[in-house]
């Protein structure tokens, strides 16, 4: 399927999917104006200070009377804050599955030393950044690219779901679309398009609007597309790999609950913040009733005028917030009394830290984690990896899950990468491209006293051999690293073995006390 020659709405997203994409992505910001923008500008920028809207049904009504949905009076100043829950979930779901590179092994001894390679020269950090954006919008892509003038092979580089287009079969996909807008103004959206399809990458500019692709140009008419104008021909860039699509898509999970009954969208992933939205705006009118309390309870003290300090004539009168005396009153001084009056507001602190407990446990849950993760429940003591596991159940359960959708995507990926090394475009030989067997890492690590203890009963059952005790022990040793500790073990038992025999007088002297008794 080639680009589009003609001018189309852009981009081609179900509007249901669009406004939920908006919607998350301004949660993961953790931008007040943004979310400001989003759930009170969505209805026009001058709200009133009551509108029909905040009385009308269905997601209109609902939005405007979300806390982020209320416009702040003209006059006043905004005094909502945000606590960015959002995005330390999707940070959260990054960590648990990336804390650790993944492992790819391949028997093959040459496409071995490039996969070590390839962990080595920044693929764990790109596995963090799309697993972070795909907890957040739903799903993330990864694309082989390349640039001759940056580096001397192509790489790995992530993009957002909110930046692509994508095309599925049977749940599979078979080719995307990403776009960048490279250049922009009031009037004019400059966009550069590339379509992935196996075997080729198709190359695309176009001028148009914020809602529109417009018209295309030629890729020589803007300096950021101007250095691929002589290596396209016939729109597209042969990658040199035929049967490799040079792009994968990871879904967050499956199914995407929201817009399963949409056909261009049943594939697509589910965001992490899915459904959680309203728990995440409860939580930011907690937080700032709280700080408000606090606001409003400072101590004031009400004093007589001729307690106060005069100015002088004319010179009018200001008020200052911070002042601890502010306000006079026209009283008549009582020796007899004290004419100084505190006023004190409560300020609810236990009863706003266990609502805000609340919504932040109910939030993990919703989103497939334990409040534990979050540190919401816990003493700070000391615990094993074991008793974290047990207190983070519900979040190891949901990695396990994630990591079904990641595995295959990044095996691919990877393989799709070395087929374009071998191809003609790089000409690298001895390069074996069947996937790579892709192993996540534990992401809660024991400690070195719990893996001895694990060793130790293993090796008195007898339930383990050696080289698994030593590679249990030793996880990152390589296998002749492995093979030379176990030839010392051995070494050492038998020297030990035969000490024994010796203590115990069965006549069995070793070769040096024969040679001295003699």
């Amino acid at each position: 399927m080639p680009l589009p020659q003609n001018d189309i709405t852009w981009p081609p997203t179900d509007p249901v999917v669009q406004t939920a994409l908006a919607d998350w992505d301004a949660w993961y910001s953790a931008d007040p104006d943004r979310l400001g923008e989003r759930y009170t500008g969505r209805w026009g920028r001058d709200v009133p200070e009551t509108h029909p809207s905040q009385y009308r049904g269905g997601m209109v009504g609902r939005i405007s009377r979300w806390f982020w949905g209320t416009p702040t009076h003209h006059g006043h100043k905004r005094t909502k804050l945000h606590i960015p829950l959002a995005g330390d979930i999707a940070r959260t779901s990054s960590s648990l599955l990336f804390s650790e590179p993944p492992a790819l092994t391949s028997p093959h001894t040459a496409t071995q030393a490039r996969l070590d390679a390839l962990v080595k020269d920044g693929l764990h950090p790109t596995l963090l950044e799309a697993a972070e954006v795909c907890a957040a919008l739903g799903g993330a892509y990864l694309r082989v690219v390349w640039d001759e003038d940056v580096r001397d092979r192509p790489w790995i580089e992530s993009v957002a779901a909110d930046a692509a287009v994508p095309e599925f079969r049977y749940g599979r996909l078979v080719a995307v679309t990403f776009w960048t807008v490279v250049e922009q103004d009031n009037r004019e959206v400059w966009r550069h398009l590339e379509r992935h399809e196996k075997g080729r990458i198709l190359h695309g500019l176009y001028r148009g609007t914020v809602a529109t692709l417009g018209t295309r140009l030629s890729l020589a008419d803007h300096p950021t597309t101007e250095p691929l104008a002589p290596l396209v021909t016939e729109d597209w860039i042969d990658t040199g790999a035929p049967d490799h699509l040079t792009a994968a898509y990871i879904p967050n999970v499956r199914p995407a609950k929201a817009w399963r009954h949409i056909p261009s969208s049943a594939h697509w992933g589910q965001s992490d913040f899915q459904g959680v939205e309203p728990i995440f705006d409860a939580l930011d009118e907690t937080w700032t009733s709280w700080m408000r309390d606090i606001r409003i309870g400072k101590g004031r003290i009400i004093v007589p005028n001729t307690m106060l300090r005069d100015h002088g004539p004319g010179k009018g009168a200001t008020w200052d917030e911070e002042q601890e005396v502010y306000s006079g009153l026209e009283m008549l001084e009582d020796p007899q009394q004290s004419q100084l009056t505190v006023t004190q507001f409560a300020i609810r602190v236990q009863e706003h830290k266990e609502t805000c407990s609340a919504l932040v446990e109910q939030a993990a849950r919703q989103s497939g984690y334990s409040a534990a993760t979050f540190g919401v429940t816990g003493d700070g003591s000391a615990v094993t990896a074991t008793e974290i596991r047990a207190r983070e159940r519900r979040s190891m359960s949901t990695r396990a899950r994630k990591t079904l959708y990641w595995r295959p995507a990044v095996a691919d990926i990877v393989t799709a990468l070395l087929a374009v090394e071998a191809g003609p475009l790089f000409g690298v030989s001895g390069l074996d491209l069947e996937p790579p067997r892709v192993e996540f890492e534990d992401s809660i690590s024991e400690s070195p006293k719990e893996i001895a203890e694990t060793v130790g009963l293993l090796a008195a059952a007898e339930a383990a051999s050696l080289d698994t005790l030593v590679r249990m022990q030793h996880p990152d040793w390589r296998d002749e690293q492995v093979r030379a500790e176990v030839d010392l073990i051995q070494q050492e038992s038998d020297l030990k073995a035969q000490g024994s025999s010796f203590s115990q007088g069965d006549g069995a002297l070793p070769d040096e006390s024969q040679q001295l008794t003699a």
